[in-house]
């Protein structure tokens, strides 16, 4: 599920590595054409995280592929914990020098959080994690507030005042 209204156009590029091994994308993007395209993920990688998933966008069989089910929106503490869960798998497997794609829908806001919260894991500050996300992806990614605010916050804390309001 999509959060829709931020206006954000297509990213420029399928998908962005955002440090080594670490890649940041979407299911879509504008081509050189400017024309909408599908980012399909064939063999390029060695694990794929989607946050969201679309029939014949790959990626290609024998290549590990994580699907957490998360909105582009508020999250419960479990959908948290399924992030944190993301980004260490990420994080474990480029440790073992496995090219890592982490992607959602457009490539800014669930995977950002995913890719953010691997950088904060793997030593970077959120400051610097945030940063890298939207310099690397796009200057859109990220876009959403309540996301900024979780890594702001500390997943871990965020998920345990997630769960006190439910």
């Amino acid at each position: 599920m999509r959060t829709k209204g931020r206006g954000a156009p297509d990213a420029e590029a399928p998908w962005n590595e955002i440090v080594p091994l670490l890649w940041m994308g979407g299911h879509y993007y504008r081509n050189s054409m400017g024309n909408r395209a599908p980012a399909i993920v064939r063999d390029e990688f060695d694990l794929v995280i989607s946050l969201y998933t679309r029939e014949g966008h790959g990626p290609s069989g024998g290549v590990a592929h994580q699907c957490v089910d998360v909105p582009d929106g508020p999250l419960t503490a479990e959908q948290i914990a399924a992030i944190c869960r993301a980004a260490e798998s990420a994080v474990e497997a480029v440790e073992q020098g496995r090219r890592v794609l982490v992607r959602c829908h457009s490539g800014y806001n669930r995977s950002g959080l995913v890719i953010a919260h691997a950088l904060t894991l793997s030593g970077y500050s959120t400051d610097d994690a945030i940063f890298l996300v939207r310099y690397r992806r796009s200057k859109w990614a990220l876009n959403n507030s309540l996301f900024v605010d979780y890594l702001n916050t500390g997943l871990d804390v965020a998920r345990l005042l997630t769960g006190l309001e439910a």
